[in-house]
């Protein structure tokens, strides 16, 4: 059983991400922790001395994310008839990113999914501020969803890396079992500088393709270049369904968001994004 948290701004994006992962996890049994965080601009005096309407006062914004919890998980539960799917509402006095951190750990959350656009419409780069927030202090799998995605069985994962991962089993098992889910070949794509790769590299190939060993799987070594143009060349020659990367100590991540020729590349806002947390301790 998957534990699968739901962050959700009641806008029709947030939907569309939920009905995304409820396609993707169809064939899984899963609890469903369908969220809401709110944090209303003025602190009254309940919300100091304790928890809200705490003294008998009206709470609007905890009647408005209950009200809503309730409208947003009838609806995923009348769209999606499947005994498989537990769904459980949760609304919380506190930011996005930290009842996030909380929820993960109290809930042993196996997989966070998101849209990237909020209710306020915001075009931002990739995707908004709270998901890359959430990305950043999470200590588990994200799979952020692309405004207006729709739900297509998942063939082909490209997994880029620069190897400067030591990989472990437990960072790779949602990528993993996605694969083998829908039958899903993943392919590794590495650029190749031109000394080649130093020890840790050469280390770290090998411990990723003795993980993969009974996962279907294809190696690139293509030669260095803007990552985001192999990507997109990828793209195009083999559609991906999903692009999956590692958050690294190394912020290759943020190095790839911030680079100014994400502007000129399309395919970003069309392809759900999974990443995988960065683990430092032993298997």
């Amino acid at each position: 059983m998957m534990n699968i948290l739901l962050p959700t701004d009641f806008s029709e994006n947030a939907f569309e991400a939920a009905c995304y992962g409820l396609h993707l996890l169809q064939g899984e049994t899963c609890v469903f922790y369908v969220m809401h965080t709110y944090t209303p601009p003025i602190y009254r005096v309940d919300y100091v001395m304790g928890s809200p309407g705490q003294l008998g006062l009206p709470d609007d914004h905890q009647y408005f994310a209950e009200t809503n919890l309730r409208g947003f998980v009838d609806r995923l539960g009348k769209e999606f008839k499947n005994t498989k799917h537990t769904f459980i509402p949760h609304s919380a006095f506190n930011t996005l990113a930290d009842e996030t951190v909380r929820m993960v750990k109290n809930e042993n959350i196996d997989l966070i999914i998101m849209g990237t656009q909020g209710a306020t419409g915001a075009k931002e780069l990739f995707f908004g501020s709270n998901a890359l927030h959430i990305i950043k202090k999470a200590t588990t799998p994200v799979l952020v969803i692309p405004s207006n995605t729709q739900f297509t069985p998942p063939n082909v994962i490209l997994f880029p890396t620069d190897l400067e991962i030591d990989f472990k089993q437990a960072q790779l098992n949602v990528l993993f079992g996605l694969s083998q889910l829908w039958n899903a070949k993943i392919h590794i794509l590495h650029l190749t500088a031109p000394e080649g790769l130093d020890e840790v590299q050469f280390h770290n190939r090998k411990k990723l393709k003795e993980l993969l060993q009974y996962t279907s799987f294809v190696y690139h070594d293509l030669p260095d270049q803007e990552l985001l143009v192999a990507i997109d060349h990828f793209h195009k020659e083999h559609k991906m369904d999903i692009l999956a990367m590692v958050q690294n100590k190394h912020t290759f991540l943020e190095r790839l968001f911030i680079m100014p020729i994400i502007k000129n590349i399309g395919l970003h806002s069309l392809v759900p994004f999974l990443v995988l947390p960065y683990m430092d301790k032993p298997d």
